[in-house]
């Protein structure tokens, strides 16, 4: 049983810097074989919890074009948040913990200003600061993000 609880604001909107970091994250996510990269997907968590990047290996989830689903049961492997000026560090730091608690093996959160990717382990937290981060085959530089 999950031991955290969870408060989100309802109305977060996403900024420029949000979109482009998400954008070329997302880019460098494609070029890497065996894994799905898919963007604003809700998981079936709490109320619903949508993590700006869900990745997932290849053909985990199948999507039925006749029949779409709204949630998702199935946690991705990485999680990939990034923090836009209307959202709170605290906060996305408190559900990438909550994801990970569920299953998520890892969550990444950025910090655009700073440059600094949280990363968020059942093992616990570090930080690092604009350079390549991986987890298992996938690997992301920020130094390209960050350009």
């Amino acid at each position: 049983m999950l031991d955290l609880e969870l408060s989100l604001p309802e109305t977060e909107m996403p900024s420029l810097n949000h979109s482009y970091i998400c954008s070329r994250i997302l880019r460098q996510l494609f070029t890497i074989d065996g894994i799905e990269a898919l963007m604003e997907l809700t998981l079936d968590l709490d109320k619903g919890l949508t993590p700006d990047i869900c990745v997932y290996p290849v053909a985990t989830l199948t999507p039925n074009f006749s029949r779409d689903v709204t949630k998702v049961s199935t946690l991705p492997i990485l999680a990939i948040e990034v923090i836009s000026a209307s959202q709170n560090i605290q906060t996305l730091l408190e559900k990438a913990e909550y994801l990970v608690q569920a299953g998520v093996k890892v969550v990444w959160t950025v910090e655009p200003y700073t440059r600094s990717i949280f990363v968020t382990t059942a093992e616990g937290e570090r930080i690092v600061y604009n350079s390549i981060v991986s987890f298992e085959s996938i690997a992301v530089d920020f130094t390209q993000i960050f350009e």
